[in-house]
């Protein structure tokens, strides 16, 4: 029987963590070599490279801003330094002032335009970053029940073996997390495309069946605007060729990531995810590193993704935890693959069986074992546009 706890860092927020990083968060695409260069210099400090943060339309900010105070509100992240150039459109002060009503932790703040350029900027931000760091090494782990977990699910580079093997073996995970009060979050909208009354009827009331459809018929809407058709781009290219055939096929098997669990929400991008809510689906992009990245800002600790061709997808602020059912796959990419889930579909393994070896892995990551991304270092992250740059 899998183990029901873990050693997690408990937040002033409440939340809890399953890392314990310091975030050098870059407010636009202007600072993020900043960030980059001050997460360098101090081991247990994390970034990434924000594309967007200025010429952005408001509804387009605001989902940035939504996103930035996200991963900041993350609870494996104790503390973050916000670094922004100074004329950008997600200045400083305003992403301080979304991440302050999402959490409580401690912030440090550097303008580059006001402090006399970028090396000054990196000394200073590095200075910040070792006090961080020194507060964040006297957070112990604490015991915490899975109950507190919210727990991510996506998939990329899917053929056969994802909707046959990996994907229900996810879903069997996620259903024995709810069962014991976590939350489990489903996401890439075009990924339930043709399978999304499947899933609304498995919806709680009409009001989340009504938001689930919504999301998928205004994802087909907006992608209308441009002349396109969602089925023109999905199944990618490396999907056809791993033997799928329609969008829909894809669908039925991605939306088995949710198990048998009733659907009790659907949350817009970055929305922040309550826990204990069981299954919910978040509105977001197929493409996976935008995708990951929504999920991990609502509040997700860890991110486990199925593949059957194989991708290399990580993420600098959470594990994410990848699994394959397909044997040829698992051989070829075991460098980026945590789990060989082909039992699930050969044998000689159950799938309750199965299931039972990936909840005790969850468990060690959660107590602090490195996922392949994180041993290599691999965080591809990407956050979505709603709109073409002012």
């Amino acid at each position: 029987m899998p183990k029901t706890t873990f050693m997690g860092y408990r937040r002033p927020d409440g939340r809890v963590g399953i890392r314990n990083h310091v975030l050098i968060l870059p407010t636009s695409i202007c600072a993020s070599d900043t960030t980059e260069r001050i997460a360098r210099a101090v081991d247990g400090c994390v970034s990434f490279h924000n594309q967007n943060g200025c010429s952005q339309v408001d509804a387009d900010r605001d989902v940035t801003l939504a996103t930035l105070a996200g991963i900041a509100a993350n609870p494996n992240i104790y503390g973050i330094v916000c670094v922004s150039l100074g004329c950008e459109g997600c200045q400083n002060d305003m992403v301080v002032d979304e991440i302050r009503k999402r959490t409580n932790k401690p912030i440090k703040t550097i303008v580059i335009q006001q402090v006399g350029g970028s090396i000054r900027a990196v000394e200073e931000g590095t200075r910040m970053a070792m006090e961080l760091r020194a507060e964040a090494d006297l957070v112990e782990r604490e015991k915490a029940d899975v109950s507190e977990l919210i727990f991510g699910t996506n998939c990329g580079g899917s053929d056969p073996s994802s909707g046959l093997g990996s994907n229900p073996l996810i879903g069997e995970v996620s259903d024995w997390l709810v069962e014991r009060g976590a939350t489990s979050v489903l996401c890439e909208t075009p990924e339930i495309f043709g399978a999304e009354k499947v899933l609304a009827r498995r919806a709680v009331n009409q009001e989340v069946a009504d938001k689930l459809l919504k999301a998928v018929y205004d994802y087909e809407k907006y992608v209308h605007m441009f002349g396109a058709e969602m089925r023109e781009g999905n199944p990618s290219p490396g999907n056809m060729a791993g033997g799928l055939t329609t969008l829909e096929e894809k669908s039925l098997g991605c939306i088995h990531k949710g198990g048998h669990s009733p659907l009790n929400a659907v949350y817009g991008y970055a929305d922040q995810l309550k826990p204990h809510e069981g299954l919910v689906v978040m509105d977001t992009p197929g493409n996976d590193p935008s995708s990951v990245m929504g999920i991990i800002a609502g509040g997700c600790q860890l991110v486990v993704f199925s593949t059957g061709l194989g991708t290399p997808t990580g993420n600098s602020i959470a594990p994410v935890y990848r699994l394959t059912a397909n044997k040829r796959t698992y051989e070829a990419m075991k460098d980026n693959t945590d789990l060989d889930a082909s039992p699930t579909i050969y044998g000689p393994e159950t799938m309750e069986e199965m299931r039972d070896r990936m909840l005790d892995d969850i468990i060690e990551i959660c107590n602090g074992r490195k996922v392949c991304a994180e041993v290599l270092d691999y965080t591809e992250t990407a956050l979505p546009h709603i709109c073409n740059y002012m």
